[in-house]
């Protein structure tokens, strides 16, 4: 739905462009008896041939959609087998200035699964540079750092899991921010220091359209048990600060980071009201990618300090981490690329944790490991992309996989399909939970 901040955003754009058209036609000068009337001059003639929105005062672009899935099996957590039945119009609009920027991206779609119009606005915001040394970008936007495919560490900026898990574009992996962001770049380095001034969560998995595992419950659940939280909503008091400072060493990319706010999917629990809770977060950690042997390698570490549980012994609040990534990628043929990744996630204090359990209880292992594989073929003059990427925990014996087909018809039309395949051994792990869910999706796309 729409922010109060996106809808600010909109309407000053939006008045803006209508003036811009006034004052465009009230500078037209007029016809004289010694010229062509305007509609038959040479300009007006190759107009003709062009769609309307590139003969607006302002630069429009965007596409159509449509998408389908439904579930390979049967969950009897969900009363729709359709996972997926939407259309969706994307329009973004951008206006240069003097010294700036306004730009405005906004989804309408209908999803026919829960059978409501929303309309989504993904960027509001306005880009400024007050001095040649810095750039203030002000209103929702989406917010994106670190190495990872797939994976997030230092990133601790919104997600849309559910969108990610059922199909959507890769583009909607990656939720909106309502911050300010201010560059500053100088000669030994630059800094990158982003201000939400109330907590953006992620958009999480709640049961409405894909299960999960309650562990309140001990059970699968979907619709039946929908995730209720404890909102984080006072303004300035539930705000998120996250930097990074980062240069170019020897044709290496390295940066260090900094976050102080909320985990950003409801990990914790009140059993008081009976409601999920998004514990206090405070990350540090760095990170590096750059050429290496044929390919590229990536590094990057981050330590995660649950504030709320320094102690590790309360089991309704996750202990602090650390987690690592490694990574490599290499176009090991024409066209063909091969990436690998390893990721650790190491639980601090993890006797306390076992301790702070309630009896009866089946506690997660100390470290979780996961292997990635992502594997890109392009075809037939680079319009076709074959494509499949895998998870793979050893230590939860589970795995999520993703192969996806996009062809390009031509620069306007293109067509996708592809799948989300779940595998575990056991209902409480990751992919585990998620087994029930397994999918497959169709969608085609008209750019303009």
């Amino acid at each position: 739905m729409i922010s109060q901040t996106g809808t600010v955003a909109a309407a000053a754009l939006l008045l803006l462009g209508i003036g811009q058209v006034r004052v465009l036609r009230a500078q037209e000068p007029e016809s004289q008896d010694n010229r062509r009337p305007a509609e038959h001059s040479d300009e007006a003639v190759r107009e003709q041939g062009k769609p309307f929105w590139e003969s607006l005062p302002f630069d429009l672009r965007g596409f159509w959609e449509l998408r389908g899935g439904v579930r390979t099996g049967e969950d009897k957590h969900q009363s729709e087998d359709a996972t997926l039945a939407e259309t969706r119009l994307q329009l973004e609009v951008s206006e240069w200035l003097d010294r700036g920027q306004f730009r405005l991206k906004t989804d309408f779609l209908y999803d026919a699964v829960l059978e409501e119009a929303t309309v989504d606005v993904r960027e509001a915001s306005v880009l400024v540079t007050p001095f040649a040394f810095v750039d203030l970008k002000i209103g929702r936007q989406v917010l994106t750092w670190g190495t990872g495919d797939y994976i997030f560490i230092n990133d601790l900026f919104p997600k849309d899991w559910e969108a990610f898990l059922i199909g959507r574009d890769d583009e909607y992996l990656k939720a909106p921010s309502d911050a300010v962001k201010a560059s500053f770049y100088t000669s030994l380095f630059n800094l990158d220091v982003v201000y939400t001034p109330l907590f953006n969560a992620d958009r999480f998995i709640d049961g409405e359209r894909i299960s999960y595992f309650n562990p309140q419950l001990g059970r699968l659940a979907g619709e039946d048990a929908r995730i209720r939280t404890r909102r984080r909503d006072e303004w300035f008091d539930d705000s998120e600060t996250a930097l990074r400072l980062y240069r170019s060493i020897s044709g290496y990319d390295v940066a260090l980071y900094a976050y102080d706010g909320f985990w950003k999917s409801p990990v914790g629990f009140d059993p008081g009201w009976g409601k999920a809770t998004f514990p206090r977060l405070s990350a540090f950690g760095a990170s590096a990618r750059g050429r290496w042997w044929k390919g590229v390698g990536t590094i990057e570490f981050g330590y995660y300090d649950s504030r709320d549980d320094r102690s590790g012994n309360d089991p309704f609040v996750p202990n602090s981490q650390l987690r690592f990534l490694i990574g490599y990628e290499q176009e090991v043929a024409k066209d063909f690329t091969v990436g690998g990744q390893y990721y650790l996630e190491h639980m601090s204090d993890y006797s306390a944790y076992l301790r702070g359990l309630p009896a009866g209880s089946d506690g997660t292992d100390e470290d979780r490991h996961i292997l990635t594989v992502g594997l890109t073929k392009l075809a037939m003059y680079q319009n076709l992309k074959l494509s499949l990427f895998t998870f793979y925990s050893p230590s939860d014996r589970d795995a999520y996989l993703r192969p996806n087909v996009h062809y390009r018809i031509n620069d306007r039309w293109s067509i996708k399909g592809g799948a989300n395949v779940f595998l575990g051994e056991e209902q409480q792990t990751f992919f585990g939970q998620f087994q029930d869910n397994t999918n497959v999706y169709f969608g085609a796309r008209c750019s303009f």
